[in-house]
C-alpha cells in the first residue's frame, strides 16, 4: 500500500575480508618510509624492525606484505612465551603482533631477541609506542629494545584515505560519486579501519533496502546515527 515502508531485504554474509596484499597498498606520506624500508628487506640495518604506529594506520598490511615475502608467521605478542620460542622462529622469520609492554612476558622477549641473532633469523614487531619508550623490568631487555630499530607511521592524510574509501568501494564492485566520498571524510574517523567500517554499514544497509550506494543513503544513516 502507499505510504508503507519498503521491505528490508535479507544481506547475505559475503566475505568482504580485508586484502593485505602488496598490490592493494596505497602509499602516502603517512606510511612511505615504513614501506620503503620493508622493501629494503633482507637489508636492514639489523636482523629486527619494530614498525610503530596507532592503531588503523596499516601497521597489519604492511606487516602481511613483509610476511609474504619472507616466509615470516605470525604471532600475537601476548601469545609469546619460552615455551613457544622455538616454533615461533620454525620458517626462520616472525610477525610479533600487537606488542604492548604490560602484556609481554619480558623473559621471552629477551631470549626471542637473542635468538633472532644467534640463528640469522628476522623479526618485526608491530606496536602503538616505540620500544625504546616501553617501561620493562628486565635490564638486558631495555638495552636490547634500545638497539632495534623502529619506523613510525602516521594516520593517512585526507587524500591517502580518500584514494583507500574509493579502493574499497570498488572491491565490491561499487561505483561511487565524489560527492559520498566527500561526504563521509568529515564524518568516520582518520583511520583505515573506520573507512572499511563506512564502506561495509552502506554496503549492507544498501543491500538491506535495495537502494543504491549513494550520498542521500549516507546522510540518512549518519543523521540517524547522530540524533
Amino acid at each position: 500500500m502507499a505510504g508503507e515502508p519498503r521491505p528490508r531485504q535479507l544481506a547475505l554474509a559475503l566475505d568482504h575480508a580485508a586484502k593485505l596484499t602488496r598490490d592493494d597498498f596505497l602509499p602516502g606520506p603517512s606510511n612511505e618510509n615504513a614501506l620503503a624500508l620493508l622493501d629494503r628487506w633482507p637489508d636492514w640495518p639489523a636482523r629486527m624492525l619494530a614498525l610503530v604506529g596507532p592503531e588503523g594506520s596499516g601497521k597489519s598490511h604492511l606487516a602481511s606484505i613483509w610476511a609474504t615475502e619472507s616466509g615470516a608467521r605470525f604471532m600475537a605478542a601476548r601469545a609469546l612465551s619460552t615455551e613457544a620460542l622455538p616454533e615461533a622462529l620454525a620458517t626462520g622469520a616472525l610477525v610479533l603482533e600487537d606488542c604492548a609492554p604490560e602484556e609481554l612476558d619480558e623473559r621471552a622477549l629477551f631470549h626471542l631477541l637473542n635468538l633472532v641473532r644467534e640463528e640469522g633469523g628476522w623479526l618485526l614487531l608491530t606496536t602503538r609506542s616505540a620500544p625504546t619508550l616501553w617501561t620493562v623490568a628486565l635490564p638486558d631487555l631495555i638495552s636490547r629494545l634500545r638497539a632495534m630499530p623502529a619506523v613510525s607511521l602516521a594516520m593517512p592524510d585526507e587524500a591517502l584515505l580518500r584514494a583507500v574509501m574509493v579502493k574499497l568501494f570498488a572491491d565490491r564492485q561499487l561505483a561511487v560519486d565524489e560527492a559520498l566520498i566527500a561526504y563521509l571524510l568529515p564524518r568516520i574517523g582518520r583511520s583505515f579501519a573506520a573507512a572499511r567500517d563506512a564502506v561495509d554499514t552502506l554496503d549492507r544497509e544498501a543491500l538491506q533496502r535495495g537502494r543504491p550506494v549513494n550520498r542521500t543513503l549516507a546522510a540518512e544513516l549518519y543523521r540517524k546515527a547522530s540524533s
